[in-house]
């Protein structure tokens, strides 16, 4: 019998307690899913950084920690997980990034709220470039960022990527490490940030990267909060920016009174633009668990000294 313990937290045990047991059976494997197995008994634990599991010290057996979020700043930074680590990446978490991207870069690039706003019986006389003239930028080429950026480019956007090590997308033009960024950032007409969040990347977008971009441009930031300066962001918005579409934020939920709110150029969405979807994340969850039974590597494991 495999112990599997549940830390995700009460809110998300009712979706996982259908999706995992069939995902588990559904894998050929004889697993105790259950929130409250002893710590020496536990085997794997599943988790968020809000769970349950805090102290990782008695969990003296677990083989593997395994995270429903993309993101494992939160976690990362404990010095009591010692054990391995995975992040999710899951074809329902992707998808979702991919279709939040794809519906604002297309709001932006089509001047959407133009009309949606403006019903006033002013007729504008507004045709948008089409998508090969519009320069777009995907910082982070990771499974979400590859997936957003391979999508734009089959609609005709000249694409540039950057990740901190060099990756290969076809029809994508990419660029790599510290002297990549101001490459893929210039004149960029939309922005899309989907980055992890480490030391190296937090504030990535700040007054100087912002003044790279073409006037007008449109920052995305479905990553992390922490990507961009949210002072230099207010400041660039004010003359050289044309909007910015955010989903995540530095604090969560994001304060009523912060100036985002109430700013023309400001659109917020309360961090739904990909969420884990438990029956596909079950599938990924299950896929490790056997992986640890078989002998075979785990996916998506975190690299510490990176930072996800």
């Amino acid at each position: 019998m495999i112990n599997v313990l549940f830390a995700a937290g009460a809110g998300r045990w009712p979706d996982y307690a259908e999706a995992l047991p069939k995902a588990l059976a559904e894998a050929g494997l004889n697993v105790d899913l259950s929130r409250d197995h002893a710590p020496e008994t536990v085997d794997y634990i599943v988790t968020a950084p809000s769970g349950d599991v805090q102290d990782y010290r008695p969990y003296t057996s677990c083989k593997l920690v395994q995270n429903i979020w993309a993101g494992v700043e939160n976690i990362t930074e404990n010095p009591t997980l010692t054990q391995p680590l995975a992040r999710m990446v899951d074809p329902g978490l992707t998808q979702g990034m991919v279709e939040w991207v794809t519906g604002h870069t297309l709001r932006h690039h089509l001047g959407m709220d133009l009309h949606i706003h403006g019903q006033d019986g002013v007729w504008r006389d507004f045709v948008p470039p089409l998508a090969w003239d519009r320069p777009v930028t995907v910082l982070g080429l990771g499974a979400l960022g590859s997936a957003c950026a391979a999508t734009l480019a089959g609609l005709g956007f000249p694409v540039r990527g950057w990740a901190r090590s060099a990756t290969t997308i076809d029809g994508v033009e990419t660029f790599a490490g510290p002297g990549g960024l101001s490459r893929a950032l210039d004149g960029a007409q939309i922005v899309i940030l989907l980055l992890p969040l480490t030391e190296a990347t937090r504030h990535i977008m700040n007054t100087e990267t912002l003044a790279l971009l073409a006037p007008g441009a449109v920052i995305l930031n479905p990553g992390r909060g922490p990507l961009i300066d949210n002072d230099a962001l207010l400041a660039a918005l004010e003359d050289q920016l044309g909007h910015a579409t955010l989903d995540v934020f530095e604090t969560e939920p994001l304060p009523p009174d912060h100036p985002f709110w109430a700013h023309p150029k400001v659109t917020v969405t309360p961090h739904i633009a990909s969420e884990t979807r438990p029956r596909t994340a079950a599938t990924v969850i299950a896929e490790n668990i056997r992986r640890g039974e078989t002998g075979a590597p785990f996916l998506h494991l975190v690299d510490r000294a990176s930072g996800y």
